[in-house]
């Protein structure tokens, strides 16, 4: 059954608006795992424009559920994840002028580079995750390349317009989730999930977590973050169960 992982990342956008010291990702990720979040995620970019080495580190000492490190594979990047010791890793592709992560990662196109930094992380006990596209090429290689687990990307779902849309991509990530579930990978899922589009989602009965950061945060300036997830881990979970 599904259940959800609280991205932080928009907690940090907020204190940088200022260059302060509040509101503090840190406490965020203390309340999130109190309203019931299995997991807390965070994106540590190369600009450092939102979570910085800092939080990273507090976090790794404060996180009693999983830390999952969202990452771009690059040098300087790795070498904190393999300093840090979160629990997983997310490898995700970066550009810095996007505003948000933008599609899944090629896999396929760099197979023998990831299947060295797998080995790497697995080296330190660190689990590895790619988010990728519900395609079955970049299943593969993340299986050839030694992946534990796949997040499928949600975001041409979540932006979709009309129901034959909407209808089209949920069949492509059950399609997807379901290949990779019989070929033995965990399969998660995230990006451009919130409270309106999540259930047909969880309703696919191979997701046994979404990454939901946005949505929560946005929820949260109105009713507070423990209410906020605590409303979506409810939603996950009566979605989920719907298919028991």
């Amino acid at each position: 059954m599904a259940e959800l992982a609280v991205n932080i990342d928009h907690i940090a956008t907020l204190r940088e608006a200022r260059g302060g010291i509040e509101p503090d990702p840190i406490a965020g990720a203390v309340i999130a795992e109190l309203a019931g979040a299995v997991g807390i995620v965070c994106h540590l970019r190369e600009d450092r424009r939102h979570i910085n080495d800092r939080d990273v580190r507090l976090l790794r000492e404060i996180v009693k559920t999983k830390l999952d490190l969202e990452m771009a594979a690059t040098p300087d990047i790795i070498a904190v994840a393999l300093d840090v010791l979160p629990d997983l890793v997310t490898i995700v592709p970066e550009r810095r002028e996007e505003l948000t992560t933008e599609g899944g990662l090629d896999v396929a196109a760099r197979v023998e580079f990831y299947a060295d930094l797998v080995e790497r992380m697995h080296e330190k006990e660190i689990e590895v995750s790619f988010f990728i596209e519900p395609d079955r090429e970049q299943i593969d290689a993340a299986l050839e390349a030694g992946a534990d687990i796949v997040e499928l990307h949600t975001g041409i779902y979540a932006n979709a317009r009309t129901p034959d849309e909407v209808r089209s991509e949920l069949e492509r990530l059950a399609a997807a989730a379901a290949y990779a579930h019989e070929n033995r990978l965990r399969v998660t899922a995230g990006h451009g999930l919130n409270y309106v589009n999540i259930t047909p989602v969880v309703r696919i009965p191979q997701i046994v977590e979404v990454s939901i950061g946005h949505a929560i945060v946005s929820r949260a300036v109105f009713v507070g973050l423990e209410r906020a997830v605590r409303e979506m881990c409810a939603l996950v979970r009566l979605g989920a169960s719907s298919n028991e």
